[in-house]
Order: structure tokens, then C-alpha cells, then sequence
């Protein structure tokens, strides 16, 4: 299966959407289809044994839209000058309209020649070629409602075109009438109704393109945010490119204040780098050569040159703007129902529309006001703000949640996310900071009493600790030994204990005879003795003693959550090191914050038990289940499941990768590089826990507002559905086309307004 996002061009609302959904995906070829409406794209995924890229364009073409080629996500030339001036004239069009039809009634001075009861023929032509003319401004409507009609998907552009041109059609034989002289049928003329309807639908249209451009404002942002310009070395000298120029594996100087032109890595200098764009945390990073750097964050201090690495559509942001506009092309189940209903209403509104034509035309034989009617109720029901109600809410949560690091890849993880009822942590990596770190260093070399103790020992000239009193060996020193030995093995333990020195800035001495014995530990000669370093069972084996007070501190480490390193200089016990890997700072604050919102919180680990329940208690997780193999992971997601009850899985997208996918909502807490990770929905750009809480925010505040935007949607519809169709008419409450297409236009711009809100308030989650 091959995936493609094709721009579409000629789409109004949701029942164009909608209906061109429906008719790709009755496609043989095509496995499944979501068109966004805000997005004014396509994304398809088909099978390329049976179809082409060529097909796929010619099916939308027969659906009456228009393919414009692969979304490369680029930022949209807009064209709003060029519609403002056609609104502009249009206006113009229809306030002349109004003078020459309705003037008289407000006592404004009647134009002799054009007159209605003077010269009913002269007002009759005149008003038709001002008809004709708005009918040519809104000739894309009337085209596409046909087009739509004829491919049975009628829209909201079919509602419209019908009103307009019964409006018209009956004029016409109401003109045709008065030329033969029957001149009462000047009453009787809709040409008005027509220009009116096609201006305020052009306005609504307008105010909703200049809305939704404002929605895609933060994708349009991420997809500015590199510089155009970027400085590279050449043949030994700098020269200035344009970043399409610059080439993998070019060295890039970015000098400070500047911004970082293409993904790399630093080959030379050292800087602190704001990544919040791409990570959403406010607080520079330290670079240096080796660190990885992100197009488009921006250097603070040092000049630094670094290695281009990832240009064009293969850079980090790139990759976040295809994953945000992918996001917002898959359907929520909200939105689903919207289309739903969207597909059904529109038949039901047209039916309803002839039934009240035909029932008030027998009722008071009033063929005017039975077209009335039916006009009124075409136009006044049309569905644009129930289409735009859930795609602008989810272009809005998906774009600024990318702002703050939190890149969302389909909408049902944003319906979902505020949902679950459980949400289940893997522990290292996640809950933990996925690194080992000496946490304690118990040191037994106090226990030599005396200088010859110590001389026996080989320990009469090493250094004391003048700050602990007694003992005769610092633990700098024990922390030098060993990772003057672990120097040489790979293993995690050892590799904390040499990065330990290197961040006390210990200088190591080069060992001999070095040792491994896998599962066991190592053997060295440090300064001519051997040392022993590993675990209990290597220390037995060699014969040396373990006091009962060794024995207690390594049960206090344990349950700490302590990997334990034994130390031993020839046949003497010298010292105990404790390993761990330290939760995150803010671990427990989650978890609190989780609780608070009613959620059950699980530790999923492979880690033995004892260690995991240690980590579980330090932070408030009382449900751990522990000693689980990667592979049965997703079984106890599965079993979580059961109740029917939506499951959260946290984990670091690698060993969780069966699991994430499983759960009903997959979290990688992964790191500003790493942002295509398949097996998860959503991805936490900075592994900041936090982040979890706020999706679980901006799922509730989003879905608040998609209901808030189908009540407004409907709440137009019902209120003024009633009136279109009359039944109010004996309270002297009636409404015309001109009024219903104004109603109309107020239903959307209140549903474009309510969503462009959702901004703010998302802002506002810390």
C-alpha cells in the first residue's frame, strides 16, 4: 500500500468533503480515503499494483473537484486581494440592485427611466442583466452545485445555485409576462434575491478563507521558521547560499543570534541552542561538538560549524509538518458523525424545501410566496458551518500542540486522550531518565585501623578524605580505581561509573592484565594490585568475605532501586557502589495530576520486581506489574482493556513499540530528533512528562469546542428552519432569501470565531 496527500481545489463544505470521501473510497483500488475540508487536501493510501497516481486524479476530477498535484505543504500563494476586489465590486452590483428594487420603499428618490410601475419593462431588463452579471461572480457555485447534483452528493453550493436560479428562472417568466403586458407580475420579480444571495455567500466564503488561513497559521509558521540564507564553508573560504543550495554533509557556520539552517551535527565550538519550537521548552541547550542540531532553532552565543546532515524534506521539520497536516486529514469519530449527518441533511433540507413550496402553494394558491419559501429554506439550511465545526477546531489543536512539543499524528488520539481511564508507563526511559548514575558510594577502607593494616593493603599512600573523618581512602579515589578498570568494559554499569569521573574531572590511570567475565564482572591490576569489581556472586567466588553490615547495606540499596557494585582489593572488601537510574524530576507530579483527573496509573516493566515497586513508591504508582518481556507487553494492554475502558501507553517507542500500538492511545516520549516513530499516535518532542497532562488538556478543551461549534451549527438551522418554512407566518414572523442567506453567513463566521478561540486557550496550558 502506497500513501499520497493530494491538494484539492473546488471543495465549499462538508457535504463537498464528504461526498468526495464517500466516492474515492467506493474505489476499487483505494483502501482508504479522508478528505480535509480546512486543509483543502486529500489523504489517500491505495494499492499501486491497481491504481496510479494518474487514476486516482481522474476519480476526483469525475467527482467535480479538481486534483492540484502532491501537498508539499508549502505555504499557499493566497489570492484574498484579488477576491476583496471581486467582493468589493459585487457589492457594488448589489447595492445598485437594492436602489433600483427596494429604494422606493424606503423613501428614497425613484430613477424615472427605471421606475417599476412607470416603466415596469425598463426595471424588468435592467434587474436581469444585474442578475446575469452576479451570476457570473458566482458562477464557481453554481457550478460546482451542479456538478455535485449530477454525481448525486448534493452540497451546500447545490442548495445555494437552486435558490439562486428558481429565483431567476421564475423572474423570468414574470419579465416574459410583462413584456406581453400582464405588467402586475412587476411584483413578482426575485432578481434581487439572486444578486443578494450570491454576495452574502461570497462574504461568508471570504470570512471563512481568511478564518481557515488563520487556523493553518501555526503549520505555516513551522513551515517558515528556517532562515532563507546560511553560511558554508567552501573550498577552505565562507560563502553565503541559499538553503536549497546547501548540500549533506556540507560544514554550516551559524554565528550567534542566528538560526540553524539544516539538521547536523557539531563538528566544532561550543553554544547554548533554543529548541522551543520543535520542543516546546523554554530553556536554551547546551551544544558542543558531537551534539545533534535542529533546523530552525536559533544559536544564542558561540559561533559553532556543524555538519549538515538532514536537508529538504528528510529535516525535522519538514518531518513534523507532514505529521501535524497528516494528523489533521484523519477523522476523529466526532467528525465522523458530522459527516454523517452532513450527508443526510442536505437531501432532507431539499425535500424539505419542495414539500413547503408545494403545501403553502396549495394552501393560498401564492405561487411568489410558495418560491419564497422554498428558496428561504434552500438557503437558510445550508450546512458550511456544521462542515467547518470539527476540521478548524482539529487544525488548531494539532498546530499549536506542535508548538508546545507535542506532535499529535491522527485526530482520534486527540479525541481520545481525554478519555482514558488508565494510563500505563513503561519505566525506563519513561518514567526514569533511561541513564544509570552512581547514587551511593559505601566505603569500608575506615575500617583499617592502622598504618600496617593498611600497608599489608597496598593502601598506605593513597589520599584521605579530610572531610569524612576516619576513612582512608576518599571516594574520589574509589571512583578513580574503578573506572580506571570499567575504562575498558561496555557494559551500562561500568559506562556510569567512567562518565561519573569524567564529571568530577578525574584524571585515570591505565590498568593491566584486565579481565572480563561476562554476567560476572572484571579483574585488573591498578598500581601493581589486583582489584576485583563486579557482583556478589564473582566476589564469593574469589573467596572474599562479605560482612553481615556489607550484607545490610546492600539490602538498603536494593530497595532503593539500586544496581550494586562490589569492590575488592585482593582479598579485602573496600567498598559498595550503588547504581540506578534516577526518575525524572516532575515523575511524581504527573502521576499526582493524573490521579486528580480520576486516572488509574500503571508501571509496565521487564525490571524485576523488587527494584520496580522501589521506583513505583518514590513516585505514588500503586499498580505495578513487573518481570515483563517486551513481546507481552501488548497482552497486558490487551487485558487492561477488557472493561472497555480506553488505556494511555507511555513508553520510549523502542521495546514498547507492540504495546504503544495496542493501547488505545500510544505516547513515545522520544527527543527532538526523533519524530517518526510508526508505532505511536503521539510523540513528546523534549521527554518532558508534563506533556502528558497537557494532551490530556488540549484533547478535553478541543473536544469542548468541536461541541460548541455543532451547537452554534445547529442552533442557526433550527432556529431559523422553522421561519424559512412558514410555519410562523401567522405571528406575522417570516423571513425572505436575502435574510436567510444573511443568517447563514452570521451561522459560519460564529463557528470560525468560536474555533480561532481554541488558540488562545490552549496557549494559556502550561
Amino acid at each position: 500500500m502506497k500513501k499520497v496527500l493530494l491538494k484539492i481545489g473546488g471543495m465549499t463544505c462538508s457535504a463537498c468533503s464528504s461526498g468526495l470521501e464517500k466516492y474515492l473510497n467506493k474505489q476499487d483500488g483505494i483502501e482508504s480515503a479522508a478528505v480535509n475540508l480546512v486543509m483543502n487536501n486529500a489523504n489517500i493510501q491505495y494499492d499501486e499494483q491497481k491504481l496510479t497516481l494518474e487514476q486516482i486524479e481522474k476519480f476526483i476530477e469525475k467527482a467535480g473537484f479538481e486534483s492540484l498535484g502532491i501537498d508539499n505543504f508549502q505555504k499557499e500563494e493566497k489570492k484574498q486581494n484579488n477576491q476583496k476586489y471581486k467582493l468589493i465590486a459585487l457589492g457594488v452590483l448589489a447595492i445598485i440592485t437594492l436602489y433600483i428594487s427596494m429604494g422606493h420603499m424606503i423613501g428614497l428618490p425613484a430613477i424615472p427611466f427605471l421606475n417599476m410601475h412607470e416603466n415596469p419593462i425598463n426595471y424588468a431588463i435592467v434587474l436581469l442583466i444585474l442578475s446575469i452579471v452576479a451570476c457570473i461572480f458566482g458562477w464557481n457555485i453554481l457550478k460546482n452545485g451542479y456538478k455535485n447534483l449530477v454525481h448525486k452528493s448534493p452540497n451546500m453550493d447545490t442548495l445555494v445555485g437552486l435558490g439562486v436560479l428558481s429565483s431567476i428562472l421564475y423572474s423570468l417568466y414574470a419579465t416574459f409576462m410583462i413584456l406581453k403586458g400582464n405588467h402586475e407580475y412587476v411584483n413578482n420579480l426575485y432578481y434581487e434575491s439572486a444578486v443578494i444571495i450570491i454576495f452574502f455567500i461570497k462574504i461568508g466564503k471570504y470570512v471563512e478563507n481568511r478564518n481557515k488561513d488563520k487556523t493553518k497559521e501555526a503549520i505555516s509558521q513551522l513551515m517558515m521558521i528556517t532562515p532563507k540564507h546560511a553560511t558554508v564553508l567552501r573550498n577552505g573560504k565562507q560563502v553565503q547560499v541559499t538553503i536549497d543550495e546547501i548540500k549533506e554533509g556540507d560544514i554550516v557556520i551559524c554565528r550567534p543570534g542566528e538560526k540553524i539552517a539544516v539538521d547536523g551535527e557539531i563538528v566544532e565550538g561550543i553554544t547554548h541552542i533554543d529548541e522551543s519550537f520543535i520542543t516546546g521548552e523554554s530553556m536554551p541547550v547546551k551544544k558542543e561538538k558531537g551534539k545533534k542540531v535542529i533546523a530552525g532553532s536559533i544559536n544564542y552565543e558561540g559561533t559553532i560549524e556543524y555538519k549538515a546532515e538532514k536537508i529538504g524534506k528528510e529535516s525535522t521539520v519538514s518531518e513534523i509538518v507532514k505529521l501535524v497536516v497528516e494528523a489533521t486529514s484523519t477523522k476523529a469519530p466526532i467528525a465522523k458523525i458530522a459527516d454523517k449527518i452532513s450527508g443526510i441533511f442536505v437531501p432532507v433540507i431539499m425535500i424539505i424545501a419542495v414539500l413547503s413550496g408545494i403545501i403553502w402553494l396549495a394552501i393560498n394558491r401564492d405561487v411568489a410566496w410558495a418560491i419564497n419559501v422554498f428558496i428561504s429554506v434552500l438557503v437558510v439550511a445550508c450546512p458550511c458551518s456544521l462542515g467547518l465545526a470539527t476540521p478548524l477546531s482539529i487544525v488548531i489543536a494539532s498546530g499549536e500542540s506542535s508548538k508546545k512539543g507535542i506532535l499529535i499524528k491522527n485526530s482520534e488520539a486527540l479525541e481520545n486522550a481525554h478519555k482514558v481511564k488508565t494510563v500505563v508507563f513503561d519505566k525506563t526511559g519513561t518514567l526514569t531518565k533511561g541513564k544509570l548514575s552512581l547514587s551511593k558510594i559505601n566505603n569500608y577502607t575506615e575500617n583499617y585501623s592502622n598504618s600496617q593494616e593498611l600497608k599489608a593493603n597496598g593502601l598506605e599512600n593513597v589520599e584521605t578524605d579530610s572531610n569524612e573523618k576516619g576513612k582512608k581512602l576518599s571516594d574520589n579515589n574509589i571512583i578513580k580505581l574503578v573506572a580506571s578498570i570499567e575504562t575498558k568494559s561496555e557494559h551500562p554499569i561500568a559506562r556510569s561509573i567512567v562518565e561519573e569521573a569524567n564529571e568530577r574531572k578525574i584524571e585515570l590511570e591505565k590498568v593491566k592484565e584486565f579481565q572480563n567475565f561476562a554476567g560476572l564482572g572484571v579483574t585488573a591490576l591498578y598500581n601493581g594490585e589486583k582489584y576485583i569489581i563486579g557482583n556478589k556472586k564473582l566476589i564469593k567466588q574469589n573467596n572474599i568475605e562479605i560482612s553481615q553490615q556489607v550484607l545490610k547495606d546492600e539490602e538498603k540499596l536494593q530497595k532503593a532501586g539500586n544496581s550494586i557494585l562490589f569492590v575488592a582489593k585482593e582479598n579485602i572488601l573496600i567498598a559498595l557502589l550503588g547504581v540506578k537510574d534516577n526518575v525524572k524530576e516532575n515523575a511524581k507530579d504527573v502521576v499526582s495530576k493524573l490521579k486528580l483527573f480520576g486516572i488509574n496509573v500503571v508501571m509496565l516493566t521487564g525490571d524485576n520486581k523488587k527494584t520496580a515497586k522501589a521506583i513505583a513508591n518514590s513516585i505514588g504508582i500503586d499498580s505495578v506489574i513487573a518481570g515483563v518481556m517486551p513481546k507481552d507487553k501488548a497482552k497486558t494492554i490487551e487485558n487492561l482493556k477488557k472493561n472497555n475502558e480506553l488505556v494511555m501507553m507511555c513508553g520510549d517507542g523502542i521495546n514498547d513499540s507492540v504495546s504503544l500500538v495496542k493501547a488505545d492511545v500510544g505516547v513515545s516520549v522520544g527527543s527532538g530528533t526523533d519524530v517518526a516513530m510508526d508505532s505511536s499516535n503521539v510523540v513528546l518532542m523534549n521527554n518532558n512528562l508534563e506533556k502528558i497532562v497537557d494532551l490530556i488538556e488540549i484533547s478535553k478543551k478541543t473536544i469542548r469546542n468541536i461541541k460548541q461549534n455543532l451547537f452554534w451549527a445547529f442552533f442557526y438551522n433550527l432556529c431559523m428552519l422553522p421561519i424559512a418554512v412558514g410555519v410562523l407566518s401567522p405571528l406575522g414572523i417570516t423571513i425572505n432569501p436575502m435574510m436567510a442567506s444573511i443568517a447563514m453567513t452570521i451561522s459560519s463566521v460564529t463557528v470560525t470565531l468560536n474555533s480561532l478561540s481554541l488558540k488562545r486557550i490552549i496557549r494559556k496550558i502550561k
